[in-house]
């Protein structure tokens, strides 16, 4: 299982927002290449960025911090927010991004979805992010009747190879994932499914592999200490 260190953008600085909150912020680093150098300085082989700004306006107000992120370091990055065109796509991937992650466009262009993933296959996700198991789409401040687990087989579809899934109501809490729908998504299809919100212990990590996911996300529980990851990942290689 892929570990991904977080780094969310917000105004050109890394920040974490509790349950998607914008007005719930902590700036953690006013440097996200900064940041993504001591991921990978401990021991990170993939990174996972969300552009806020993008999520919530479908503006990419930091792609250049995108880019010099991906230029800066020698692990692949994943890049969600705000990514509604394949002009979008096109400029990330040129630009070092190894995944693009669609999320509110999923719902509103499955269209678009498949285009994409035409065209670029594996470097393509999705992000589903639930509340309640419905999605929730513009940076997570609308709530839509479409039910997670039908957005999935719907991807499926379409041929979407890597699905982000996150329970909104888990994400920045520190009070563990939603293994129950977890589990449910990862039975459902042949996607790779990514866990994120509420990873915050080495058991909750151990847990997660069990499932045998694809991959998980850790934010917060980085940035307040909770979890090392080069401690997990030194773990992770003697194994």
């Amino acid at each position: 299982m892929i570990l991904f260190p977080a780094i969310d953008i917000r105004g050109g600085k890394c920040v974490r927002l509790i349950q998607g909150d914008y007005d719930q912020e902590i700036i953690y680093n006013d440097s996200p290449v900064a940041m993504a150098k001591e991921w990978e300085r401990q021991g990170a082989e993939y990174i996972h960025v969300v552009d806020l700004d993008g999520a919530k306006t479908g503006d990419s107000l930091n792609k250049t911090a995108i880019e010099q992120m991906a230029k800066s370091v020698r692990v692949p990055i994943q890049v969600g927010g705000g990514i509604r065109t394949m002009d979008a796509i096109d400029s990330h991937i040129a630009n070092g991004v190894s995944r693009v992650i669609i999320g509110t466009a999923a719902i509103e262009d499955p269209q678009f979805v498949g285009d994409a993933v035409a065209k670029y296959d594996r470097k393509i996700a999705v992000s589903i992010d639930a509340r309640n198991g419905f999605v929730a789409t513009n940076g997570w401040t609308e709530t839509s009747d479409v039910k997670a687990i039908d957005l999935l087989l719907r991807l499926a579809d379409i041929g979407v190879k890597t699905v982000v899934y996150t329970d909104i109501l888990k994400d920045g809490m520190l009070l563990g994932p939603n293994f129950i729908e977890l589990q449910m998504m990862n039975e459902a299809s042949g996607i790779d499914i990514i866990a994120s919100g509420g990873v915050s212990t080495e058991r909750d990590i151990a847990k997660l592999r069990e499932m045998n996911l694809y991959g998980a996300i850790i934010g917060k529980a980085l940035y307040e200490g909770n979890l090392s990851l080069e401690t997990v990942m030194g773990a992770y290689a003697n194994e």
